[in-house]
């Protein structure tokens, strides 16, 4: 028996000795699992924020080297007459009923490639040749002003590049008569050739168009819309009198804007040029295609053309 409790008492202390030492150990593996997985985690956060920076700088030297710095002298470089021509050759060739021919097409292209980049180019009507307007002014500024607000929103959504508005047109062709008389009442009032159109309420004057619009000295306009096939079509008698007001109220430039107006032998686009951009400021004129020139004024200038002639009766 004493044996016995011997052998017992022998094996109840080697399991009080050994105890402790399990539990220490277990928690020294502990102790070590973690931190093993806190230098896994150091590791790998580093190597993360490491590559990030490596790839960050690289598209960084990638995109520095993609960029070849220019000079101004370069971003002002005009088209070259073979592309121009190109261009042209195409344009005139497209089996759109409403396009421009290659002898209405040119004189255009020949004023944009004399003007001085960057030129100022407003236009008035989302064409057929919108897109041939923004390349022949190469590295200038061309905007356009269209009546129909979703086609300038569906045309900008198509072709980012371009740079459209809408306007509302409160005219009617029927109207031509009483519009330029009424012009002719007021023309020392709010029908003045010299103004600032956004704060003016001549009738025949756009005033709401985006406010950067009467702020730009526009060096080439051109006027192809609205439509004025039928009576109560608003006609082009606002964007021609509008046009002939930013002409004559140019700050800057060289003074002077060339005004085309397109479908020039139809009645009422002759009759408002002459009325508002003035006979002796035609320069070259066809069947479809008026061409003017029309120069800077004095603030105090309350006469379109200087030798008026009446065209209500015409």
């Amino acid at each position: 028996m004493k044996n016995t409790n011997n052998i017992n008492t022998n094996n109840n202390t080697k399991l009080i000795l050994l105890h402790p030492y399990i539990l220490k150990q277990g928690n020294s593996n502990r102790l070590w699992l973690l931190a093993f997985l806190s230098f896994f985690t150091v590791a790998f956060l580093l190597t993360l924020i490491y590559t990030r920076d490596s790839s960050s700088t690289s598209s960084s030297s990638a995109a520095a080297a993609a960029v070849v710095p220019t000079t101004p002298a370069q971003q002002q470089q005009p088209l070259p007459a073979t592309v121009i021509n190109t261009l042209l050759h195409y344009a005139s060739r497209s089996n759109d009923t409403y396009k421009m021919s290659y002898a209405e097409l040119k004189p255009i292209a020949d004023v944009l490639r004399k003007c001085s980049p960057p030129c100022n180019l407003l236009v008035f009507g989302l064409t057929h040749e919108t897109l041939l307007w923004k390349a022949l002014n190469h590295n200038g500024r061309t905007v356009f002003i269209d009546e129909n607000r979703y086609y300038a929103a569906y045309y900008e959504q198509q072709h980012p590049e371009i740079d459209a508005y809408d306007v509302q047109y409160t005219t009617k062709t029927s109207e031509i008569k009483d519009l330029i008389k009424t012009a002719r009442d007021q023309v020392k009032n709010e029908c003045r050739p010299v103004q600032n159109l956004l704060f003016s309420d001549c009738k025949l004057g756009l005033n709401d168009l985006p406010n950067h619009v009467y702020e730009v000295d526009w060096d080439v306009i051109m006027v192809d819309g609205p439509r004025g096939d039928w009576a109560d079509a608003p006609g082009r008698i606002q964007p021609i009198f509008t046009a002939g007001v930013l002409a004559r109220s140019k700050k800057g430039g060289n003074g002077k804007t060339h005004i085309f107006v397109h479908d020039f032998r139809k009645g009422l686009e002759r009759k408002c040029g002459d009325e508002f951009l003035c006979k002796e400021n035609l320069v070259e004129a066809s069947d479809l295609l008026g061409h003017y020139v029309v120069e800077r004024m004095d603030e105090s200038s309350f006469q379109f053309c200087r030798n008026k002639t009446s065209t209500t009766s015409s």
